[in-house]
This record gives structure tokens, C-alpha cells and sequence, in this order.
């Protein structure tokens, strides 16, 4: 079944200043339509709920990405294609540059948006998992103001994000620390290409003296939101790896997740894989040049 299109309808604003001013003077009753590589799928299959949309495609304030000597600035309106090109992403941020590469086929790459990836809030999103590993933060715009949120407190529950109806996500901010990680990204699915994940595990670590200096795990697929698992990160701070620390960790992670059976894969399955792509992490975190 799809949707009837005149029950719809997009405005498109002229500059940033006007979608704000629409959004704050009906809130709620307009959403914004970026890259529409989701939503237009809905629509097609007659799903789409929402009836009012502001086009923000053609906003340059939401494009663009941006230097500096503490972090990478990027757009809402980014493309994967744009994530790919970028040499200096490719270089400090690889996990999020492969992610970029492994959703769905160039068409979805070239008109996909970061942001849309973000506030679309799939749990089984490519990029989340990789953002979260990255420390990300948010900056969300209003006619109040901006405020920026850590991309790990963005998500509350399924589908449920700390983003007002009035609000716009304009940039997705990257701390440049990356240079003493070790980057460990692994996408699972049924296929090597245009497939949705049934595991997605992203994670970064260092090294010192055999201990582990610093970590950040982060899935997807395996809860409501994309998670960050803080309390098996917690874990492993300090710590050697050795197979006790490494059984530890898998069993703190196990009760972290939460996966469920779907018409993808089983609860037990991404348990499972999520457990093994832990101990391959560390495996590999381990066998990292020390420093």
C-alpha cells in the first residue's frame, strides 16, 4: 500500500532563520526533511505518519565541515559520500568513514545525511555506534538559541531523543584525540553490502604498559538505542588483558545489552557475536603497539 501524496506537504525555507522561525511558531507540526533516504521509504510503503515536512536539503549553515586544532565540525546535512571523501576523516576518524562506506549501496550514500542518520534514530544505524565511540556532541539550534547535548545522552529510549520540536541539529562536533586509539569497527549482516546490521560494534583503546589506558565501546542492534557501555568500559579501565579480565568484560557486557529476536537475526545470535567481537577487540587492542 503507499501513501497518498496530497495528503502531504513541504515547505521549503529559504535560509536557516526561517525554518527556526516556522518551527517555533507551529512546533510539533512540521519535521524536518533532509537526504528523505528513510522517510521516503515509509512513504512508499504507506507508513509515513507525519503529514508536514520543511525541506532543509538546500541549507548551506547545515553543510560543510569544519577544522579546528580540538575538533571536526560536521554538518547535519554531510553525505556519507562527503564522510568518504574527506581526507582528514578517513585519517582521525576511520570507524566513522567505514561506516559511511557500509551504508546501503552510492545512491543511499550520495543523498544520506548524517544528521537524518542521527535523529532518525534507528537503533540499527551504521554510524551511531562509530559517533559514540568518538565521544561526539550534538549542537542543536533554536530561535532560543544553541545548545549542544553529548551524542551519549541523546537517546533516552526507542525513538526518543532529547531534541525539542522547535529545535534543528545543525553540527556534529568530533574531539581530534583520536591519534592514541586503536580503531576496531565491525558491521554484521546478512550480506557484505546494502544490508542492515544485526550486530554493529565499534569501539576504540589504548595501550600503556600493558594496562589499558583508556576505552570506549559503543553498539548497535542489540538495545532500543544505540548504546554506549559505559559500565564494561568501567571495567576494563586499568586493567591487563588476560583471559580473566577478558571473560569479566564479556559477561559485564552481557548484561549491558539488551538483543531481542527479529526478523533479522535472534536474541541469542547477537548476544553471542557481541560477546566474540568484544574478545576480538581486546585480542587486538593487546597485540597493539605499545605506548
Amino acid at each position: 500500500m503507499r501513501s497518498y501524496i496530497p495528503d502531504y506537504e513541504m515547505r521549503t525555507p529559504e535560509s536557516l532563520a526561517e525554518a527556526l522561525r516556522i518551527l517555533a511558531d507551529e512546533p510539533g507540526i512540521w519535521k524536518a526533511f533532509a537526504g528523505g533516504t528513510d522517510l521516503m521509504v515509509l512513504l512508499e510503503a504507506g507508513k509515513l505518519s507525519h503529514r508536514r515536512y520543511l525541506n532543509i536539503w538546500g541549507l548551506e549553515d547545515l553543510r560543510g565541515i569544519e577544522v579546528t586544532n580540538g575538533h571536526m565540525s560536521i554538518g547535519a546535512l554531510v553525505t556519507y559520500t562527503d564522510i568518504q571523501a574527506h581526507p582528514l576523516l578517513r585519517d582521525e576518524f576511520p570507524m566513522l568513514c567505514q561506516a559511511a562506506s557500509e551504508t546501503g549501496g552510492l545512491a543511499i550514500q550520495n543523498r544520506g545525511t548524517l544528521g537524518g542518520n542521527i535523529v532518525n534514530a534507528s537503533p540499527a544505524a551504521d554510524a551511531p555506534p562509530a559517533l559514540l565511540a568518538y565521544d561526539a556532541e550534538l549542537e542543536l539550534i533554536s530561535n532560543s538559541g544553541l545548545r549542544r547535548v553529548s551524542y551519549s545522552k541523546f537517546h533516552s529510549g526507542y525513538k526518543q531523543m532529547d531534541i525539542r520540536p522547535d529545535e534543528l541539529l545543525t553540527r556534529i562536533n568530533l574531539p581530534r584525540v583520536t591519534s592514541q586509539f586503536r580503531h576496531y569497527y565491525r558491521k554484521v549482516g546478512t550480506r557484505r553490502a546494502q544490508a542492515i546490521s544485526k550486530v554493529c560494534f565499534a569501539a576504540v583503546g589504548a595501550v600503556k604498559d600493558r594496562q589499558i589506558k583508556e576505552v570506549r565501546i559503543a553498539l548497535g542492534s542489540v538495545a532500543p538505542v544505540p548504546l554506549r557501555c559505559l559500565k564494561t568500559e568501567d571495567l576494563l579501565r586499568g586493567r591487563t588483558i588476560e583471559p580473566a579480565t577478558v571473560a569479566e568484560a564479556k559477561a559485564q557486557l552481557g548484561r549491558e545489552i539488551t538483543p531481542i529476536d527479529d526478523i533479522r537475526s535472534t536474541k541469542n545470535y547477537r548476544l553471542r557475536v557481541s560477546l566474540n567481537l568484544l574478545e576480538d577487540f581486546l585480542t587486538t587492542l593487546m597485540a597493539s603497539p605499545q605506548q
